[in-house]
C-alpha cells in the first residue's frame, strides 16, 4: 500500500513510500536508524518500541553506582528528542502483535502497518534461571532501564546482595554494588570467575582481585533453591550451605528475543539467522544486535552492533553490504582490575599467561596471549596496567570474518 497526500497549490496526488520499520530503540535500533538518515534524508523511518525510547549506554547499568548517576542520568536524549534528531517517527510503549511477511505489514492494535524494510532489533531478555523454593519470584534481574531504576528502588544501602553468575555482566555488578558498600555474594558452577573469557590463571587473578574489595565468591558451587525468610532471603546452594541474604540478583546471561520472527516464519536458531548483509529468510527483514544470529554468532556487544548497524543502513540505502568483523577486544568495567578481551576465534589455540606486576595493592596486572602452533597471535586478555598494550597487540590480531 501507498499512502497518498496532496501537495500544496495543486490537485496532482504525491506518492509517500513505505516507511522502513524498525522494531527497537536500543542500541542497535538507533543506530541503524542514525546511520540511514546520514544516507537517506528522505526515507520515512517508524521506531517501535515497547518502551519510553530514551536513548541510553546499557553497558553503563553495570558501574552506574560506582559512578553515583542515578537512573534518568544515564539518559542522554528522551524519545522526542531522537525522534527530531532522526527525523523519524517513534511509537513508544507500543508491542507489535504480529508480522505478516507476505503482506509486509506489521500488526497494532489489530491494524496492519505497512513497511518497505522491516528491521528486527529486538535485543534480548535477562535468562532467568530456574529454582525451586517460595522466593523464586523474588530474584532481579536487569536488562534495562527500567529495570534498573526498580533495583536502585528496591536495595536501599547496605544490603546483603547474592548475584547469580559470575561472567561479564556479573562480576560488573559485584565490583560496582561492593564499591557501593553492599554486602555482595557470587555464586557460580564454574571454578574462577570469567570462565567463557578468560584463561583459568587470569581468572584466578580476578577472584583475587573482586575478594580483596570483600566480594564473597562461592565457585565450583550452584543455586538449588530460594526461600523467603522474614523480611529477606535464604539462597540454598548445591553443597547443602545457605546464604542469608536481602536480594538475589542473576545475571547468567541473555536470552534473544527471537519468538516474533519464529512466529512469522523465519529461520531462527540461537538468534534470528541472518546472511552477511543481514538480510533474515524473509524479504526485505533484516536483523541486527542481541536478536540476530550473524556469521553463526550472536555477538551482544557494542562494536559488533555498531559495525551491524553501519552496514545494513548501506544495505537499506540500496547498496548491499555485508558486515565484516575485525579483532573486537570487549572492555570489562570491572574498576578493581580493569580487563580487555579479544576472544580468539581457533578453538585450536593455547593460552600463556604472564604476571606483569603487582600494584601497591596487591592487585595483578596480567598478559595472556592465545596463540597457534606457529606462535601467532589470535586473542589476548589484558589485565590492570597491562591494559596498555592493547593498540599494539590489536595491530597483529587477524580479523574475525
Amino acid at each position: 500500500m501507498i499512502r497518498v497526500s496532496v501537495s500544496a497549490g495543486t490537485n496532482r496526488p504525491v506518492a509517500q513510500p513505505d516507511p522502513v520499520i524498525i522494531l527497537g530503540s536500543g542500541l542497535a535500533g538507533y543506530t541503524v536508524a542514525r546511520e540511514l538518515r546520514k544516507l537517506n534524508a528522505d526515507t520515512p523511518i517508524v521506531i517501535v518500541t515497547r518502551d519510553g525510547g530514551e536513548f541510553y549506554s546499557k553497558p553503563a547499568l553495570s558501574n552506574a553506582f560506582q559512578t553515583g548517576r542515578l537512573p534518568d542520568q544515564l539518559v542522554t536524549s528522551s524519545a522526542e528528542q531522537m525522534a527530531t534528531q532522526l527525523q523519524a517517527t517513534i511509537k513508544t510503549r507500543t508491542s507489535i502483535e504480529r508480522i505478516d511477511t507476505d503482506a509486509q505489514s506489521v500488526y497494532i492494535d489489530g491494524q496492519p502497518h505497512r513497511y518497505s524494510a522491516l528491521v528486527l532489533a529486538l535485543g534480548a531478555d535477562a535468562r532467568r534461571v530456574t529454582l525451586q523454593g517460595d522466593g523464586a519470584d523474588e530474584i532481579i534481574t536487569v536488562n534495562d532501564l527500567e529495570d534498573y531504576r526498580h533495583l536502585r528502588q528496591q536495595i536501599g544501602v547496605d544490603s546483603r546482595i547474592a548475584i547469580l553468575g559470575a561472567g561479564l555482566i556479573g562480576c560488573e555488578f559485584a565490583n560496582d554494588l561492593r564499591h557501593a558498600g553492599h554486602e555482595v555474594c557470587v555464586v557460580d558452577r564454574a571454578t574462577w570467575p570469567l570462565s567463557r573469557l578468560l584463561p583459568s590463571q587470569a581468572g584466578e587473578e580476578m577472584a583475587s582481585a573482586l575478594a580483596s574489595i570483600g566480594v564473597r565468591l562461592e565457585l565450583g558451587n550452584g543455586p538449588v533453591a530460594v526461600h523467603r525468610a522474614g523480611k529477606g532471603l535464604q539462597l540454598h546452594l548445591a553443597d547443602d550451605r545457605v546464604l542469608e541474604v536481602d536480594y538475589v540478583l542473576c545475571a547468567i546471561g541473555l536470552e534473544p528475543r527471537v519468538e516474533l520472527a519464529r512466529a512469522a516464519g523465519m529461520t531462527v536458531s540461537n538468534g534470528i539467522i541472518t546472511d552477511a548483509c543481514l538480510r533474515a529468510s524473509a524479504r526485505n527483514v533484516y536483523a541486527l544486535g542481541d536478536c540476530a544470529q550473524v556469521h553463526d554468532l550472536v555477538l551482544p556487544y557494542v562494536m559488533p552492533i555498531m559495525l551491524q548497524a553501519r552496514a545494513l543502513a548501506q544495505t537499506l540505502a540500496g547498496q548491499p553490504t555485508p558486515v565484516a568483523y575485525p579483532a573486537m577486544p570487549v572492555t570489562i568495567k570491572t574498576s578493581v582490575l580493569p580487563t580487555v578481551v579479544a576472544s580468539p576465534m581457533d578453538p585450536n589455540g593455547l593460552w600463556s599467561t604472564e604476571l606483569v606486576g603487582r600494584c601497591d595493592k596487591g592487585i595483578a596486572n596480567v598478559k595472556s596471549i592465545y596463540h597457534d602452533e606457529q606462535r601467532r597471535v589470535l586473542g589476548f586478555v589484558l589485565m590492570g596496567a597491562a591494559t596498555q598494550e592493547k593498540a599494539e597487540l590489536l595491530k597483529v590480531l587477524p580479523d574475525w570474518r
